[in-house]
């Protein structure tokens, strides 16, 4: 538009120049009028074109006003999508992280377990320890017929078991609870024939005297008792059999 505007000047001044070239006699225009006429026609010019500019530059104006909208809104969209994957990214790291920690609880289960039993330290399995524990319960609870069948179970199924002592001591204790002394008899044998330097030994032959002494057999009880204080002098239970035999007449 500025370019037709600038042609409409050219040729208006053409014409002017044109009037005033000719004699001053024509009586045309003199140098004044000519003067002034493209003076006005400039003006004019200049004022359209301030126009044209001024409009020129509100459009411009309109149009980044419009494109900074846009942008702004680009912007929040694109903050909103990083605060959602900076949230979705938290809250996966939390679920890799809880996964971990109970996968390493699941884990640690499994594994073998280091304990003392009897002074000695020993590995054992959580299925193990739970077979042996259930047992136990079972006997505490006053349960003799479950907890020697649990304890016969463990032995079966864990015959080399830290806890296979304790078991056998236990199971041997499980009969002659149920007043079955003939078992509870073979039951403790095993733990003096298979663990002759456990703690619970001394307590195994204590309990055949006890055994012999329920079945009116005083003489293998008798037998018993002296037994275990040749083999385990300086035991508590050596001395509670000491105290026993001193009974016997």
């Amino acid at each position: 538009m500025k370019t037709s505007i600038h042609s409409t000047l050219a040729a208006a001044l053409m014409v002017v120049f044109t009037h005033v070239a000719v004699p001053a006699h024509a009586g045309l225009f003199d140098d004044d009028e000519a003067r002034r006429a493209v003076l006005d026609l400039r003006s004019r010019i200049d004022a359209s074109n301030a126009r044209i500019d001024g409009k020129a530059d509100k459009n411009s104006t309109l149009d980044l006003a419009n494109q900074n909208e846009q942008l702004q809104a680009e912007i929040a969209k694109l903050r909103g999508q990083v605060e959602l994957l900076s949230n979705e990214l938290t809250n996966t790291q939390r679920r890799q992280k809880d996964f971990y920690v109970d996968l390493d609880n699941r884990l640690r289960k499994l594994e073998p377990q280091k304990i003392t039993v009897d002074g000695k330290e020993a590995s054992v399995q959580p299925s193990e320890q739970l077979a042996y524990d259930t047992a136990l319960a079972s006997f505490k609870a006053g349960d003799y017929k479950h907890a020697g069948a649990g304890f016969s179970d463990f032995l079966r199924r864990y015959p080399q078991s830290g806890y296979a002592p304790s078991a056998q001591y236990w199971l041997g204790n499980a009969y002659y609870a149920q007043r079955d002394y003939k078992n509870a008899i073979a039951a403790q044998q095993l733990v003096i024939q298979n663990y002759p330097d456990n703690p619970k030994a001394a307590d195994a032959m204590l309990n055949i005297a006890s055994c012999y002494t329920e079945l009116k057999d005083k003489a293998n009880a008798r037998k018993a008792l002296e037994k275990l204080i040749a083999q385990y002098p300086g035991s508590s239970t050596a001395q509670t059999a000491k105290e026993r035999l001193s009974t016997f007449k």
